[in-house]
């Protein structure tokens, strides 16, 4: 029977700001190595026997670092399905039930978030494939955790009677809400709960007749989603009126909890979610102080800290159990036992409309990235970088013109009915209202620095008439 991993690689990550943001959530960032967690995710399923091409489910917003980052090591997804709207875990497999289903009939669905880490690969390899005899039978298996300390930041589920004929497969019980301290130390000690690690394994037919029978909104407004998507590039978009109607709700709360054909398979593999600093440093090996750092980091007389830097060098001196991660534009020193108050500080920067919540200076794009250097009245100066056979939209502004000087490549630069080439220390003017575009023909990246000038200077006075990567 053959195993399709899904991938869910929706989700801001608020907790681990200033690093992970709207527009690049930490499923997307190299946290633990020098891989993406989503890349990590992808090649961990390597060996897995009977394992089939992945299929990822993310929102539009991010589909082209998605595809990019699997394209860099060399995986080929089933399809990219694109959520118009957030709802949730149950939707999101509901979709990707329904388009697994017209494929394979029998199709097992290995659910997995994008964003968890796993050292024990082995282990969970062997996790899967002693449940998945029982997942091709109808059961729906979920993996618990075999908890290491009384953890308030996880929920629960206590396992029952052991199914028959089936090693390590138990009857779920009871699923327990984030508890607190006590309650978490009188679950580990029972010996029979395990951390809800939010990983799933089950036919997609099976898991869209049992939720039908306590969701049916959710697999009608999912099976249209899908029915009525369409193609987009290297992209599955899914309907958006249909998806944007179906209620929101998680795969615990909507099924889960309910059906009596939830399953639990204990499972020791080295895991955590990665839902804070803390948790990033415990994963992390340590220095002989219990220091993690990464970037330019000087320490004198630091112990237990995380130390993050990623422009500048960041110095600490005299401190422990700090975390301190650097930005560009944002710096955050909290200590650990208080980083799940990180979440407050992007509510205050959304209460106040500021933009370091959502994006870093850096923002990614199809075709490379662009970075701000310096803005003021009336002016913005970026650096902005295309890589090789990229192409900027056909657009044109309303509110500015345009400067350009070539740092480093070859420019391919559209202006008005002029289209020439310009290479370094060369540069050119684009006048408000005029049609223009930037392309790199050649095979190296292209860098150049953009002077804005004019009355108003967002990324919205973009009016594209042609674009290879079909941005509205």
């Amino acid at each position: 029977m053959n195993i399709y991993p899904v991938i869910l690689s929706g989700g801001s990550g608020t907790r681990l700001w200033p690093l992970s943001r709207a527009v690049l959530p930490k499923q997307l960032l190299p946290l633990v190595t020098d891989n993406t967690m989503l890349q990590e995710t992808a090649l961990r399923l390597a060996g897995l026997p009977g394992l089939m091409a992945p299929l990822v489910v993310c929102g539009n917003e991010h589909r082209f670092l998605v595809a990019e980052q699997l394209r860099d090591i060399g995986v080929a997804p089933l399809a990219i399905l694109l959520e118009p709207a957030g709802r949730n875990t149950a939707p999101a497999v509901a979709a990707a039930a329904h388009y697994l289903a017209a494929i394979d009939p029998e199709a097992l669905m290995l659910v997995l978030p994008a964003d968890h880490v796993i050292t024990d690969v082995a282990a969970f390899h062997l996790a899967i494939g002693g449940a998945a005899r029982q997942a091709g039978a109808g059961a729906l298996l979920t993996f618990g955790i075999v908890p290491t300390a009384p953890e308030t930041g996880y929920g629960y589920i206590r396992a029952g009677a052991a199914l028959d004929g089936a090693e390590s497969c138990y009857r779920v019980a009871h699923f327990v809400e984030k508890p607190d301290r006590a309650t978490a130390q009188q679950c580990v000690s029972a010996g029979n709960y395990f951390w809800n690690s939010g990983m799933f394994l089950f036919r997609a037919d099976s898991y869209l007749s049992e939720l039908a029978l306590y969701q049916p909104a959710i697999v009608a407004a999912c099976e249209a989603a899908v029915r009525l998507g369409y193609r987009d590039l290297d992209f599955c978009r899914l309907d958006e009126a249909a998806f944007s109607a179906c209620p929101s709700d998680s795969i615990d709360y909507a099924l889960m909890e309910h059906t009596a054909h939830a399953v639990v398979v204990p499972a020791d593999i080295g895991w955590s979610d990665v839902g804070s600093w803390s948790a990033l440093w415990q994963v992390q090996r340590a220095d002989a102080d219990g220091n993690v750092v990464r970037g330019d980091v000087y320490l004198d007389g630091v112990a237990n800290s995380l130390v993050r830097a990623e422009s500048r060098i960041v110095a600490v001196i005299g401190l422990q159990d700090l975390v301190v991660v650097e930005t560009r534009d944002a710096v955050l020193v909290a200590h650990k036992d208080q980083v799940q108050r990180v979440k407050q500080v992007v509510a205050h920067l959304e209460a106040q409309q500021r933009t370091e919540h959502l994006r870093h200076t850096r923002v990614c794009r199809p075709w490379g990235y662009y970075e701000g250097i310096d803005a003021g009245e009336r002016f913005q100066v970026k650096r902005i970088t295309v890589n090789p056979g990229g192409k900027l939209s056909l657009q044109m502004h309303h509110h500015r013109a345009e400067h350009w000087v070539v740092v480093r490549g070859t420019a391919r630069v559209t202006c008005g009915d002029s289209v020439k080439l310009l290479t370094e220390n060369e540069s050119t003017y684009i006048p408000i209202g005029m049609n223009h575009r930037l392309e790199n023909p050649g095979k190296v990246p292209l860098h150049i620095i953009e002077v804005q000038s004019g009355s108003y200077l967002g990324e919205d006075d973009i009016v594209r008439y042609e674009d290879v990567y079909q941005r509205a």
